[in-house]
């Protein structure tokens, strides 16, 4: 009788001891490996191990799984089913915890033979599902029709063992099994009663384990989202405060950039003015001074039309908005221009300027206008930066389908802290509030947005009081179409050399007509002026010009009406359309409704004219 109750206290201890453990940590391996062992040290069993199903994955706090990152509620009641397919299926797990009596007794933590215990056991899952306690008192005798099994089970001492499953949820996650192995054992109902209470809480163990561990990943998820918007939120800030501070020096630098010209204008505009409405015995201007003011608002007025021309070219090509019309040219006549156009400023400043031609095929097909808009970018760049005395070197060379222009300078370089800004918009290499040098900014930023437009690349070398080095390799352009509008076989000619003929010129703007009549005529055409679009039809009928210079917009009627009848009259389909805009982006839409060129405003003489002359009007008119 003392026995017994001996026995019935120590194993409401001991089950006092595991649900103590259950309430007051949540690691399932300290709850699991203790229950083990003593476990096995009150049943005085020789071995107890824990079999876990790999198919019921029990994520723990000491080893999280990546769950979901949405969190739901209903994640934290979400059962772990074993896969109906499974059901059916060989068992396959791992043992994951084990107690032994001593060290003769064999191990079976890292045994890649236990699944194969369970081979001779199909029915395994509903058998274990309805919470029944395997007993096998002596391993010979219950498996003398599994010599194999007994082999397997013998190899590892086993001569009676205990198996109870465990549940959680109601599916069966792993299993609780005794060995007996240096004799045979009759297990008592009681010790089953009790084994069946002890996995019961294990089963809450390792569900409230799972729950922990959805909620410590759940937590971990959240902290990474609040670092992570927490980092967004300050990029955003930095970016925020990038752009005011690059609003602000954009700004500054406008503010300088026009105001120069603008003043010089202005000023000599009026001083002119204010000359000649002087009497007439008040003494002239001498022809120098006049022609230096002349040259003054000439280059002031040139100044800040490339300002303007390299903003909109810049929003242009950033908004996909800009297409390259491809011709062939030639790339050393290419170079010699540009060296041509930015002689005088070299000069001005003292700078050196040479050419190295190292071209084998000379003939190249880009988009000439912003390849050369690229080289004047870089040698501007590079005489400004380059102090008296100083050597700026253009090398031309080709590999293969690929022209390498490349620009040297002995100028003032680049820190290598600046470097990065080398590109970026509105970026110079001093602060603009303490400029040395002129300029926007933009330069750099619309060359390197020009140049990988045709799909290729721009790098550059720099040492500060060395110079710097830039290189570009522009990939040739496919052949195109020879009817279409964008194609040229060969450079712009010089307007000295083009064809006469008669042109109507449709413009509303004095300004604009008296300086495009003016233009045309020194250049040996016939002009009318026509401001009113209402009476044009008729006047275009009545002269048959060989082509006509409209603007879109003229007062009195819409300008595409104009184009629309012109080409569906059989008697002026043929004639020759320039569209003059203002808008860049009317120039496709132009296009197709049958004009035939289109020029944006201001009107630059050597643009009109070389437009004009890739008529070929080729038509001759006495007076």
């Amino acid at each position: 009788m003392d026995d017994s109750l001996n026995k019935q206290l120590e194993r409401e201890r001991l089950l006092n001891q595991v649900t103590t453990q259950i309430r007051q940590s949540l690691d399932l391996s300290v709850i699991l490996s203790t229950a083990v062992e003593q476990l096995r040290e009150f049943l005085q069993v020789d071995r107890l191990v824990i079999y876990q199903l790999n198919t019921y994955h029990v994520q723990t706090a000491d080893h999280p799984q990546d769950l979901s990152p949405e969190l739901e509620e209903s994640d934290l009641n979400t059962e772990i089913p074993i896969p109906e397919a499974d059901r059916h299926d060989p068992i396959h797990g791992s043992i994951t915890y084990e107690a032994k009596s001593s060290d003769a007794i064999a191990s079976l933590l890292d045994w890649d033979q236990a699944d194969r215990c369970f081979a001779q056991v199909p029915e395994y899952q509903q058998y274990y599902q309805k919470s029944i306690i395997h007993c096998i008192p002596n391993i010979k005798l219950h498996y003398q029709s599994s010599p194999e099994l007994y082999a397997i089970l013998q190899q590892k001492q086993v001569m009676a063992q205990l198996v109870a499953p465990i549940l959680v949820q109601k599916q069966l996650w792993g299993l609780l099994i005794a060995h007996q192995c240096f004799s045979d054992r009759q297990w008592k109902e009681t010790e089953q009663k009790f084994i069946s209470k002890i996995t019961q809480h294990l089963s809450i163990a390792i569900y409230q384990a799972q729950l922990y561990a959805q909620v410590q990943q759940q937590k971990q998820t959240l902290e990474r989202r609040v670092k992570e918007r927490t980092q967004a939120l300050h990029d955003a800030l930095l970016a925020a405060q990038c752009a005011n501070r690059a609003k602000s020096e954009f700004l500054a630098t406008m503010s300088h950039e026009l105001r120069t010209p603008l003043t010089h204008v202005i000023g000599i505009s009026s001083t002119l003015l204010r000359l000649y409405s002087q009497p007439e015995n008040f003494p002239a201007l001498p022809l120098e001074k006049q022609k230096h003011y002349l040259q003054t608002i000439h280059d002031s007025g040139e100044n800040l039309l490339a300002l303007i021309n390299d903003i909109l070219d810049l929003s242009q090509v950033e908004s996909g908005k800009t297409v390259l019309k491809f011709s062939e040219f030639y790339l050393q006549k290419l170079a010699q221009q540009c060296l041509h156009t930015l002689r005088d400023f070299a000069k001005e400043k003292g700078v050196h300027v040479n050419l190295q031609i190292k071209v084998d095929q000379d003939l190249f097909r880009a988009d000439y206008r912003r390849v050369r808009q690229i080289l004047l970018n870089l040698l501007s760049n590079a005489i400004k930066f380059t102090p008296k005395g100083g050597r700026v070197t253009l090398t031309v060379s080709r590999k293969d389908k690929t022209a390498i222009f490349q620009v040297k300078d002995t100028g003032i370089g680049i820190s290598k802290e600046q470097q990065s800004l080398l590109f970026e918009k509105f970026q110079q290499l001093d602060s603009p509030y303490r400029r040395q040098y002129g300029g926007t900014g933009l330069g750099l930023a619309l060359t390197k947005q020009l140049v990988e437009l045709h799909g290729g690349s721009i790098q550059f070398e720099s040492e500060v009081g060395l110079g710097t080095k830039f290189t570009v390799y522009i990939p040739i352009q496919p052949l195109i179409n020879k009817s279409s509008s964008n194609y040229k076989t060969s450079l712009p000619s010089m307007y000295t050399d083009s064809p006469q003929g008669r042109l109507v010129l449709i413009e509303d703007d004095e300004e604009t007509a008296t300086l495009i009549c003016e233009l045309l005529t020194a250049a040996g055409y016939q002009v009318v002026w026509l401001m009113d679009g209402l009476t044009a039809l008729a006047t275009i009928e009545l002269l048959k010009p060989d082509a006509i210079l409209m603007d879109l917009h003229i007062s009195g009627q819409d300008g595409y009406d104009i184009v629309r009848h012109l080409r569906e009259d059989a008697t002026t389909q043929k004639i020759k359309i320039v569209a003059l805009t203002t808008n860049s982006d009317e120039q496709e839409q132009s296009l197709q409704f049958g004009v035939d060129k289109c020029l944006n405003k201001p009107i630059l003489p050597n643009q009109l004219l070389n437009q004009i002359e890739s008529l070929n009007l080729g038509k001759n008119y006495d007076d």
